[in-house]
C-alpha cells in the first residue's frame, strides 16, 4: 500500500480523470471550504438489525424501535471523534460541527490546509459549462486514522446528480396528479396534516405564488412548505439551470396526493457532500420527522466514489431502520442512464437496496380520461424509464432470484431496479404543474418518487402505521391477486446501450408494476 508522509490512502476515495474534463489550473489556495468527515461505527457495538425480516412484516406488527438508543449504539465512538479533532487542530482546521449519531464531523479551512492535511492537490477543472474544484487519485489519512475515517466529502464540488424530469410548455394530453391518484385507486380525502414528507433538492427553488396558483386550480388548500438549507444552500427560485421544474413538481405532486401533509424541502449543494448531508438532515430531524423522503435526483453508480456510495447507503439504511420510506427516481434515459458508453447503467440512489426505486410508465387513456392500458415509458428519443441490474449492490434476499435477470454487460446478478412504477411519460401523459409562473407539462420518474412518497403518507395517516421499509413486503405480496397492475409491454432500451424488456412478473423496466393504493392500505 503506498504511503505519503506516513499517510495511507483512504479506501474508496479514488477519483479519476473524467471524459470531457479539462484542467484549468490549481485551486485558489486561500479559498475556504467545508468538508464532511465520516467515521466508522462504534467498535464493539451491537449487531445490525435484520431489516429484511423486519421489512417482510406488515407495519402494524412491527415493534417500534428506540431511536435514541439506536443512534447512540450505531454512532461514532467519542475516542474516534477526539482523534479527528486532534488531527484537525494539528493542521489548523476548524471543527465546525460534530454529529456523533451520524458519525460525521465538519471541518473548515483553506484549500492549502486541506491539501496538506489530506495529501491531495485540489485543482480547478472545466466540464461543459461548469467550472469546479476537484482532485485526482486518493485522499490520504494518517496511519493512526486508518480504519477510523471512512469518507471525506467536500474537497470536490463537482455537480454530481441530475434532476430526473423533462419539462415543456403545456400540451393538451396532460394529466394532473389528482387524476393519476384516482386512476391508481389511492385513498382519497385523507387528512395528512400530521405527516411530514421530506423532499431533497440539489438546485432550483419554488415560489409561493406558483404553489397558490396550482393548488387553487386543483381546488385544494396550499400546503405548509418548510425550507431547510443544508451546507449553505437555499431556495434558489429562478435558477437558470431549470431546476425549478424539479422542485415545484415534487412539491405539487406530493402535496396533491397527501393532502394537508407538511412538505419539508431540504436544499443542498449538488455534490457528493451536499447530497448525503441532506439525507442525514432529513432522517435525523426531530422537529420534522419524516414519514417519507422523496429523491428525484440521481447519477449513474459509476459517477460516485465507493466511499460516497457507502455513505449514502448508510444514510438510507438508517432511514429504513427508523421506519422512514425513502423513494427515489430510477432515471429518465433508459438503461443507458445518460452515460452513452454502450453499456447499461443503474441510477443511484435508486439502486440502493434500502430505497423504494420508482420507474416510469405511460398511460393510455381514452377520450374520457379512462385508463385503457399502461405500458413501459419509452418515447424513442432518448427519454425512457431507468432500470436495470446494479453493478454495485448484490441481489437482496427479498427480490426473487428467478425473476431478476443478470446484468446485460457483466453477467452479474445484482439488485434489480426499479421496485414500483407509475406514470412518467413526458410526451403522452405528462403532469400539469405550475413552474416559474406558468403552466407546464412535466414528465419523468421525478414525478413517480413524490407520487409514492405521498401514498406512504396517506397510508400512514389512514392506518396509524408508517409503511417504513416496505420493499420486502411488496415483493412478498407479489402473488396477491389484483394488488399490482403488471406492466408487461415495452422496453427501456436507449441506444447505444442494451436494455431490458417489460415481461410478466418483475422486470428491469417497471419492477413489480404499479400498485393499487387502497388495496395496499388494506395489506398494511
Amino acid at each position: 500500500m503506498p504511503v505519503v508522509n506516513d499517510r495511507v490512502p483512504l479506501v474508496g476515495s479514488e477519483r479519476h480523470i473524467r471524459k470531457g474534463q479539462t484542467l484549468v489550473g490549481p485551486a485558489d489556495s486561500h479559498e475556504r471550504l467545508s468538508v464532511t468527515v465520516q467515521l466508522r461505527r462504534r467498535p464493539g457495538g451491537p449487531e445490525l438489525p435484520d431489516l429484511e425480516t423486519i421489512g417482510r412484516e406488515r407495519p402494524s406488527r412491527r415493534r417500534q424501535v428506540d431511536r435514541e438508543a439506536l443512534m447512540a449504539a450505531l454512532g461514532a465512538d467519542p475516542g474516534d471523534l477526539e482523534k479527528v479533532k486532534q488531527f484537525a487542530r494539528h493542521h489548523e482546521l476548524t471543527v465546525e460541527e460534530t454529529f456523533p449519531e451520524r458519525r460525521t464531523i465538519r471541518l473548515s479551512g483553506t484549500v492549502d490546509r486541506f491539501n496538506r492535511a489530506f495529501g491531495v492537490q485540489l485543482k480547478q477543472y472545466r466540464e461543459g459549462a461548469h467550472n469546479y474544484r476537484s482532485r485526482q487519485g486518493s485522499v490520504f489519512v494518517p496511519r493512526h486514522l486508518q480504519g477510523v475515517v471512512e469518507r471525506v466529502s467536500g474537497l470536490t464540488d463537482r455537480p454530481l446528480a441530475a434532476p430526473h424530469n423533462k419539462a415543456m410548455p403545456k400540451i393538451a394530453q396532460g394529466v394532473t396528479a389528482q387524476q393519476v391518484a384516482q386512476l391508481y385507486d389511492f385513498p382519497q380525502g385523507v387528512d395528512c396534516s400530521r405527516q411530514n414528507i421530506a423532499v431533497i433538492e440539489l438546485g432550483g427553488g419554488y415560489d409561493q405564488n406558483d404553489l397558490d396558483t396550482y393548488f387553487h386550480t386543483m381546488n385544494l388548500p396550499s400546503p405548509n412548505v418548510v425550507t431547510i438549507g443544508v451546507d449553505g444552500a437555499g431556495n434558489n427560485y429562478g435558477d437558470p439551470s431549470g431546476a425549478d421544474a424539479e422542485v415545484e413538481l415534487d412539491i405539487e405532486v406530493a402535496a396533491t396526493v397527501a393532502q394537508g401533509a407538511n412538505i419539508i424541502v431540504y436544499f443542498a449543494p449538488n455534490s457528493e457532500q451536499g447530497f448525503i448531508d441532506a439525507i442525514y438532515a432529513a432522517v435525523f430531524s426531530s422537529q420534522y420527522p419524516p414519514t417519507a423522503v422523496s429523491i428525484s435526483w440521481g447519477a449513474p453508480e459509476a459517477a460516485w466514489t465507493p466511499a460516497g456510495l457507502a455513505g449514502m447507503d448508510w444514510a438510507c439504511f438508517l432511514a429504513a431502520l427508523f421506519g422512514i420510506t425513502v423513494t427515489a427516481a430510477s432515471g429518465d434515459n433508459g438503461s443507458n442512464d445518460n452515460v452513452y458508453d454502450g453499456l447499461a447503467h443503474c441510477d443511484f440512489p435508486a439502486s440502493d437496496p434500502y430505497v423504494l426505486a420508482c420507474g416510469g410508465t405511460s398511460l393510455q387513456l381514452d377520450g374520457n380520461g379512462a385508463l385503457q392500458n399502461e405500458v413501459c415509458w419509452n418515447n424513442g428519443n432518448g427519454w425512457a424509464t431507468g432500470g436495470g441490474v446494479s453493478d454495485t449492490f448484490p441481489l437482496p434476499g427479498w427480490q426473487p432470484e428467478d425473476e431478476i435477470p443478470r446484468q446485460v454487460d457483466t453477467g452479474l446478478q445484482g439488485r434489480g431496479v426499479p421496485d414500483l412504477s407509475g406514470n412518467a411519460d413526458a410526451m403522452q401523459s405528462p403532469y400539469e404543474v405550475v413552474v416559474d409562473g406558468q403552466w407546464m407539462s412535466v414528465g419523468g420518474t421525478s414525478a413517480v418518487s413524490p407520487l409514492y412518497a405521498g401514498l406512504m403518507a396517506v397510508i400512514a395517516a389512514s392506518s396509524g402505521y408508517r409503511p417504513g421499509f416496505i420493499s420486502p413486503l411488496l415483493y412478498q405480496l407479489m402473488a396477491q391477486p389484483n394488488l399490482f397492475f403488471d406492466v408487461d409491454s415495452g422496453s427501456n432500451t436507449v441506444q447505444p446501450a442494451p436494455g431490458y424488456s417489460a415481461v410478466k412478473g418483475w422486470d428491469a423496466c417497471t419492477g413489480i408494476g404499479r400498485v393499487y393504493g387502497n388495496l395496499l392500505l388494506a395489506q398494511i
